[in-house]
């Protein structure tokens, strides 16, 4: 089994926090859909086909945003070989900043297809052998995760090995909780904080070594 680090963990919850405040400013702008939670948008493609809601293109847009997101993040990757980390991360911060100057001067579509994208592109950071070692921008399987973990510290078998699943899905809320905050006193203008912050990771991305280290 392989791990990351202490430094790369830490590298990821920020990343995660990251995602949250992207994720609560789209959800505030389309009231209720998502730019990184693709299951949330899967239901409400679903309820919105049933119901024969107009919705139900949105929630289609979004899907398809953030699987061409993944899909170019990995090609980014795989292109910048060993520095892929600082170069997804680049590409991500410049998304975010062309969604800033999108959500000021363009329709609110745009923009909001733009943050999907990136936050699917943001999920290729960790990727190896063509997988993704860990989701930063949705929390499920960090939560599974989390409830195993749990349980092998209660039979005495790792005691704190459920402490990276907890700071993973604790940057996601607190980021997310940083981003209601933010739309309520900038608005769309708050996009550019996450476009600063995404940039000031790929930085730190750049000093530090992705790939996870033997148990």
């Amino acid at each position: 089994m392989k791990r990351l680090n202490g430094q790369v963990r830490l590298l990821a919850a920020s990343l995660s926090a990251v995602a949250g405040f992207v994720d609560a400013i789209g959800f505030l702008l389309t009231g209720g859909f998502f730019v990184s939670f693709m299951s949330g948008n899967s239901t409400r493609l679903a309820v919105g086909m049933a119901e024969g809601a107009s919705y139900a293109g949105l929630a289609l847009a979004l899907i398809a945003a953030f699987v061409a997101g993944v899909s170019t993040g990995a090609l980014v990757g795989r292109r910048a070989g060993p520095r892929r980390g600082p170069a997804v991360l680049t590409f991500v911060a410049v998304l975010l900043a062309l969604a800033a100057i999108l959500a000021a001067f363009a329709p609110l579509p745009a923009a909001i297809l733009v943050l999907a994208f990136a936050m699917g592109a943001e999920n290729t950071v960790f990727a190896q052998d063509g997988e993704v070692r860990l989701g930063l921008t949705y929390m499920t399987g960090a939560l599974v995760k989390l409830g195993k973990a749990i349980t092998a510290a209660l039979l005495g078998e790792n005691r704190f090995g459920w402490a990276p699943h907890l700071l993973l899905w604790l940057g996601l809320v607190a980021g997310a909780a940083l981003g209601a905050l933010a739309f309520g006193l900038l608005g769309p203008t708050a996009l550019w904080i996450a476009a600063g912050a995404m940039a000031a990771l790929a930085a730190a991305a750049a000093r530090l070594d992705l790939a996870p280290a033997a148990a």
